[in-house]
């Protein structure tokens, strides 16, 4: 184990997956969702596919953990459950694709999927039908295949929920504790598989302190009545996290 701590401590880009760790961590209390699209750009940089998001999945488990009680009592619980139903069926397809993705073919579906849904939400995109079993369902089985094959398996289920009409208390519960679920069930899978490294998941538990700390403070910014707000910060720090972490700036 000291062997593993300071192979984490001497990793070629801690301190820019630090600050990652920091601000997806804010983002992430202040709006239930966007630590994949933040953190991932970051440690695509200087880590392949698996180890990236082994590093995340560590970090994840914990860091939103604080927000998990109050995130429980606003959500609409039925809809989650449908939510992680498609997530588990879509999810090993996913995780198939991710071992056999090219690094730069990895931080390009990272950065391109995150810019499509801020455009998308930017453009005003708004559902208005009934959000029925089938289309929440759905969204969490694409969700699982974006979560196994690039680490993000937000965005289906952000743009349903941010394109409804729901109320922004709710959208950001049912996102943040999905996402929740996202990461117990990748990890689990991945374990399953012998693709959990532990230096990356020793990385991951490094960077869950600063992460803790910033996802307490994102949580303590969150008002229910600012939505603009809300929409805002949130959606300008995820792209420039995912402009930044395109390969061709490197």
């Amino acid at each position: 184990m000291p062997a593993l701590i300071d192979a984490a401590l001497a990793q070629p880009g801690l301190w820019p997956m630090v600050l990652a760790a920091v601000l997806a961590g804010i983002v992430r209390g202040f709006s239930g969702f966007g630590t994949a699209m933040v953190f991932l750009p970051v440690a695509g940089q200087y880590l392949p596919p698996v180890a990236a998001l082994s590093v995340l999945l560590a970090m994840d488990l914990l860091g939103p953990l604080p927000n998990v009680p109050a995130a429980w009592r606003s959500a609409e619980r039925r809809d989650l459950g449908r939510l992680a139903l498609g997530l588990l069926l879509g999810l090993p397809l996913g995780l198939g694709l991710l071992v056999v993705i090219a690094p730069e073919v990895f931080r390009y579906a990272v950065s391109i999927t995150a810019l499509v849904l801020l455009a998308l939400l930017a453009a005003g995109v708004r559902y208005r039908g009934t959000m029925t079993p089938a289309l929440v369902t759905g969204a969490g089985l694409v969700g699982g295949v974006f979560g196994g094959a690039a680490g993000i398996g937000g965005p289906p289920v952000i743009l349903l929920y941010m394109a409804s009409t729901k109320p922004v208390a709710v959208i950001r519960a049912n996102l943040l504790l999905f996402l929740v679920i996202v990461d117990i069930a990748s990890l689990v899978l991945l374990g399953i598989w012998g693709r959990l490294q532990p230096g990356p998941v020793v990385l991951g538990l490094a960077l869950t302190l600063p992460y803790l700390l910033a996802n307490m403070a994102g949580a303590a910014m969150f008002r229910p009545e600012r939505a603009r707000l809300y929409r805002g910060v949130a959606q300008a720090i995820i792209a420039a996290s995912a402009i930044l972490g395109l390969p061709l700036l490197d």
